[in-house]
């Protein structure tokens, strides 16, 4: 299955969760989308799994197949397979580039990585799914500084968690550490992923 391009709107309204972590998506119409999203509908025990693993896929918008296998290596890794799988979704060149500010979304992160304005100790990295080690800084291209997007991202930017760092005059930042649990996602209940993935 390829990555999805459709509405996210759409999307965060039929999972009942804001794909974009502002929360615009359900503020007007908190319900799923079409013409029968106003009934109630029971949800299976597997529904609610495979829903809880579509919110997470769909907001670090990434496709099936890379999903999964992120999910059997966080599986290899000491500690809960759940909460490791977070961790490495979080620590995506992509996603930190997101978290760093450079990018108001993850969609807008991806297509700065994808077209080389990023780069990671120095040398460039244009694959969105690399996954970036603690203490290795992330960096914007010299020649990429004075980008409108990056300017406008860095300007209504309000705060940044605590395991990235980031100095808008040298246009770097580090990826200091995993983050921990409590940083990321409350909402979700890596859980029911790790129940859907094993059953």
């Amino acid at each position: 299955m390829a990555r999805y391009t459709g509405s996210t709107w759409k999307k965060s309204r039929r999972l009942k969760f804001s794909i974009l972590e502002t929360g615009e998506e359900l503020q007007r119409r908190p319900y799923a989308p079409g013409q029968h999203g106003q009934r109630r509908t029971k949800v299976t025990e597997y529904g609610t799994q495979l829903q809880e693993k579509q919110k997470v896929r769909f907001l670090y918008g990434i496709n099936e197949r890379q999903f999964k296998n992120l999910f059997v290596k966080a599986g290899k890794l000491q500690g809960k397979q759940g909460e490791n799988f977070l961790f490495l979704l979080e620590s995506r060149i992509d996603n930190l580039v997101y978290r760093m500010g450079l990018a108001t979304t993850r969609k807008q992160a991806r297509q700065l990585v994808t077209h080389g304005h990023i780069t990671v100790d120095g040398k460039k990295v244009d694959i969105a799914s690399f996954l970036v080690k603690p203490g290795q800084i992330i960096s914007v291209k010299e020649g990429s500084r004075k980008l409108d997007i990056v300017k406008t991202s860095l300007e209504s930017i309000v705060t940044r968690l605590e395991f990235v760092t980031f100095d808008e005059n040298e246009m770097k930042g580090t990826f200091v550490r995993y983050p921990e649990r409590g940083e990321i996602l409350p909402d979700i209940r890596e859980n029911l992923i790790v129940e859907f993935y094993n059953r």
